[in-house]
């Protein structure tokens, strides 16, 4: 895919500084672009990379146009127009609906025409698969899984019984969704495990990252609502509720029937409790350990930042020796 800078300004609602007839053919960093190609500053970290690029073009700011050696596209926003013009320039594949010799179909599956099915996928009986759906090899929908309109399994995706999948979902390799949550009820020695009984509701425009795991509910369902944004290696338990385009960074573990607000940013790594809600609008840095609610928006933190060893030792006395110290100050204040 190529365009010219004028058009990229018109798509991306950027204004223009330079050469409108300007050809652009891919994007790429500001230190490895080259002619034809156009990349975007929107950390100041590579600012220095601006002065020497070689590319066509390049994504700014205005505080930033002056020290651009090229032509430009000016936004308040340069990485929202970036990922505009990203995707313009590099388009998904187009595929054709078909269905793999080798993909093996229950009964009573409804398979849109345009739906693809790759190589050893197995589909369970009354499945729907809606238009435009793309399977990806090996991947298991077990029955009566339903999958809305342009959805895309990439490879190797797990759907269990009963899950109900929106549309525009991307579910990267590696996925499941719908394996049993972690039920357990203890008698005497023993664990008695609870059937899980629920499903998962995953909403449109969703996208979950490689081997992420989402656990059916124990009663009632676990939903991931329209726009929710998962990252790989995150796991979410039971029954748990995320509202509308909330994003979760890699390796973060929610624990059942924890409900979760709209517009929230989960940081990589963290943990959060079950039976707990996070209102919207809620900002949870990296490597945070949530055991409370939060019902005012802001940003939250917990953890310590890495430091040398010998400075950690002596921090770690210090805080359990704090409740003295702080005793044996207001004793002399006094």
């Amino acid at each position: 895919m190529s365009a010219t800078l004028g058009e990229l300004s018109q798509l991306s609602g950027a204004r223009l500084e330079g050469s409108s007839d300007c050809a652009i053919t891919s994007v790429n960093t500001l230190r490895q672009a080259k002619q034809g190609e156009i990349s975007f500053l929107s950390n100041r970290h590579y600012a220095n990379d601006l002065l020497d690029t070689k590319a066509s073009a390049v994504i700014l700011s205005e505080e930033d146009l002056k020290h651009c050696p090229t032509h430009a596209l000016v936004s308040d926003t340069p990485y929202l127009v970036y990922a505009k013009i990203a995707n313009f320039l590099h388009p998904e594949i187009s595929r054709d609906g078909s269905v793999a010799d080798s993909a093996i179909l229950g009964s009573g599956c409804d398979v849109d025409k345009t739906a693809t099915v790759c190589a050893n996928v197995v589909i369970g009986n009354n499945v729907i698969i809606g238009a435009g759906v793309y399977v990806g090899p090996n991947s298991t929908l077990e029955d009566n899984v339903k999958i809305d309109t342009a959805s895309k399994l990439i490879a190797n995706v797990t759907i269990c019984h009963d899950v109900i999948v929106g549309k525009n979902v991307i579910l990267h390799p590696g996925v499941v969704l719908g394996a049993d949550g972690f039920g357990l009820a203890k008698e005497d020695d023993e664990w008695i495990k609870i059937p899980q009984i629920g499903s998962v509701l995953i909403g449109d425009n969703v996208e979950i990252g490689a081997n992420s795991t989402i656990d059916r509910g124990a009663i009632e369902n676990t939903v991931l609502k329209n726009g929710v944004k998962i990252d790989n290696q995150v796991q979410i338990g039971h029954n748990v509720v995320i509202g509308e385009n909330t994003a979760i960074a890699g390796c973060s573990g929610i624990a059942g029937s924890t409900t979760i607000g709209k517009r929230c940013m989960i940081g990589g790594a963290s943990s959060i409790s079950g039976h707990i809600e996070i209102t919207d609008d809620v900002t949870i840095t990296g490597m945070s350990g949530v055991s409370n609610s939060i019902k005012t928006p802001g940003i939250y933190s917990s953890g310590l930042p890495v430091t040398e060893n010998r400075i950690w030792r002596k921090n770690i006395v210090r805080m359990k020796n704090l409740d003295e110290t702080i005793r044996k100050i207001l004793l002399k204040i006094q």
